[in-house]
């Protein structure tokens, strides 16, 4: 065997290479990105919701999903005859959260074509995004509750949030605080086990509202007032 072959053989990143291409190519179907889209609102669908969704037959869900799962992006849980499929964790809707902010990137002047529905408020798996998260993130930025680089919470930070009721973990395995870039405001919402905090107790409230199947959330009337006061968000 020649010198080059034993170095090409040796090269630590041929394995890493090869594991990003199979991930890039179960990406790269139509009817496998219309699943993981579905599955961006953080629960868990049954194989036959996922067909629906992605409209197309049963048989053939049951094939992408066994391609998502064998590279690692979606998980499945199985409850007595049922099987449900989700993301495989927050890294993969980060992922696919960017995947969908360069694939919105226009190559003249940027005019979003994201519904105005989704735009204003939705999921971003366990999180809020949107022009409404936009919003909230630059309250918290301006009241000095985040870090200036928006990686960590600061002490008045986190004696708000508790203060409104957020739950936060401090023994948490993912990042506390960080900034996740909104694909449709092409700005930041608050990302992590803050994010999810956050959302977690919106929903709690009843001051958001999910729309069942879907990745909308609408702000109930109750939450117009409570966001105005907590926030300083004028919401009609």
């Amino acid at each position: 065997m020649s010198l080059l072959n034993t170095e090409y053989q040796d090269d630590p990143n041929e394995g890493l290479e090869k594991s990003m291409s199979l991930v890039a190519a179960a990406l790269a179907d139509p009817s496998r990105v219309s699943i993981l889209c579905a599955l961006m609102d953080g629960r868990a669908w049954t194989a036959t919701e996922l067909s629906a969704v992605a409209g197309i037959a049963a048989s053939t869900t049951s094939g992408h999903l066994t391609r998502l799962l064998n590279n690692g992006l979606v998980m499945c849980l199985t409850q007595g005859r049922h099987r449900y499929y989700s993301l495989a964790g927050h890294h993969i809707a980060g992922l696919l959260e960017n995947l969908m902010g360069v694939s919105m990137q226009a190559r003249t002047t940027p005019v979003t074509r994201t519904p105005q529905h989704l735009r204003y408020a939705r999921t971003c798996y366990d999180h809020l995004a949107g022009e409404l998260a936009v919003k909230i993130y630059e309250f918290m930025q301006h009241e000095k509750w985040i870090s200036a680089d928006g990686t960590a919470l600061t002490a008045s930070g986190k004696d708000q949030l508790q203060r409104l009721g957020v739950v936060l973990n401090p023994h948490t395995r993912r990042k506390p605080c960080c900034p996740c870039l909104d694909w449709s405001e092409r700005r930041c919402h608050l990302g992590g086990d803050a994010g999810a905090a956050l959302m977690a107790l919106l929903l709690q409230k009843a001051w958001i509202s999910r729309t069942p199947g879907y990745r909308e959330v609408s702000v109930t009337t109750s939450g117009k007032v409570a966001m105005s006061r907590l926030f300083g968000l004028a919401l009609g």
